[in-house]
């Protein structure tokens, strides 16, 4: 009888606990639920945050235009003593899209920020606490990315320009020059933040990990091919970096992924107790 009556017990617990975390993921759906108007309202606010913070970075890069274009121009050869302009007002523009695309990179938290605010509210309670975290690596990354295409630069740069030395006489303009860097250095930021969004897509159940496992020997060879593409000049570091950071960052994504799976396993089974 005593027995009985314990085994009652832990039903009636156990059926309580489930009904307060079915109440709670309602009452967070509830919260959460939003038109469609309103959702292209926030969105139109979102995306207006975001451009004034590149306005201020744009602003805040433009008054150390000067610092920013010599730290630039630092993977030229010693051949390349100055760098050309053939239009009126080529030099404002020239700085004008340094400063802007300096801008964006300031911003870049307050981006993650808003992108991440954007979707939360589609987000159970235990996976909002991964905005921190998600904005941090992001930011890392990404620096981590057009750092290591700045160090890669010289490479491409010096290969380029002593392609044609016994024929032409080079005359790079700044305009050329910067947006090649700019090229370069994005496709390698860009690239690094690759784990972030294979994780992000995990999250929300369109991918998983085995299928990267299953797909790992392809994923590779397409990797090593982009890098071919996505590196100028015929130097043969520039593919050789690029491709072994990819590769290194597929793999480092399966291990995120199955982390924050194990994470997030044993974050829904405290709640659930």
């Amino acid at each position: 009888m005593a027995s009985s009556n314990l085994q009652q017990e832990s039903l009636e617990s156990l059926l309580a606990a489930r009904d307060a975390l079915l109440a709670e993921q309602e009452e967070e759906l509830t919260d959460s639920s939003m038109s469609l108007t309103d959702h292209l309202e926030e969105l139109r606010w979102r995306i207006f945050k975001c451009l004034i913070a590149i306005v201020v970075g744009a602003i805040i890069a433009f008054i150390f235009r000067d610092y920013i274009m010599h730290f630039l121009t630092f993977p030229l050869p010693k051949t390349v003593s100055r760098l050309t302009q053939t239009e009126l007002g080529g030099a404002f523009m020239v700085f004008l899209l340094i400063s802007i695309a300096s801008g964006v990179v300031l911003a870049l938290p307050v981006i993650l920020y808003q992108a991440w605010a954007f979707i939360s509210p589609g987000l159970y309670q235990h996976e909002k606490k991964h905005a921190v975290p998600f904005i941090f690596i992001g930011v890392a990354l990404f620096l981590v990315g057009i750092s290591l295409g700045f160090i890669v630069l010289r490479f491409p740069i010096e290969f380029l320009i002593g392609f044609g030395e016994n024929s032409f006489t080079e005359l790079i303009t700044a305009n050329s020059y910067f947006s090649f860097v700019a090229f370069f250095m994005l496709a390698f930021g860009i690239i690094f933040e690759v784990p972030l969004v294979l994780t992000f897509m995990s999250r929300v159940g369109l991918i998983s990990v085995d299928t990267l496992k299953q797909k790992r020997a392809g994923a590779h060879i397409g990797m090593w091919i982009a890098a071919t593409f996505l590196t100028p000049g015929a130097d043969i570091y520039s593919p050789l970096i690029l491709g072994a950071a990819m590769s290194f960052l597929y793999e480092l994504t399966i291990l995120f992924i199955t982390f924050v799976n194990k994470q997030s396993a044993r974050a829904e089974a405290a709640e659930s107790e």
